[in-house]
């Protein structure tokens, strides 16, 4: 591995439901619980999923404020998460009788060729699925 100056290492999403998350990620999208932590003295928990090693691999940090009451607001800054998967069509057909919202059908994007879909999670992010060949 080359010298690297900087690496990314994670985006952080707030969750209202742990667990409720962990199903969403780790069940229906097929990534693994790394690492996980409670700070009582914080009131919080922090849950590190991927599909892969965070040495070697980008993943996602889902933070769980105990004391969160109400809906966190999305804001419009954000866009999605982006995830590459094969047979878009039959994971969407998957993850739809499995519960999961399609925000997006899978098809060809409007101004090119690629085909994508999107999904929305337990607290309201988009996922991005993009057909990898």
């Amino acid at each position: 591995m080359p010298d690297e100056k900087f690496r990314f290492l994670h985006t952080m999403l707030r969750v209202r439901d742990l667990q409720r998350s962990l199903d969403f990620y780790c069940n229906k999208l097929g990534m693994k619980l790394l690492r996980q932590k409670d700070y009582p003295g914080g009131k919080f928990t922090l849950a590190f999923i991927g599909y892969g090693a965070e040495e070697n691999n980008t993943v996602i940090e889902l933070t769980y404020n105990w004391d969160q009451t109400e809906d966190y607001e999305l804001g419009n800054g954000y866009g999605h998460i982006a995830l590459g998967v094969h047979d878009i069509y039959n994971i969407c057909e998957e993850l739809k009788a499995d519960g999961v919202e399609i925000t997006r059908e899978p098809g060809p994007m409007k101004h090119g060729q690629t085909v994508i879909a999107f999904v929305r999670d337990p607290d309201g992010y988009a996922i991005e699925l993009i057909e990898r060949r």
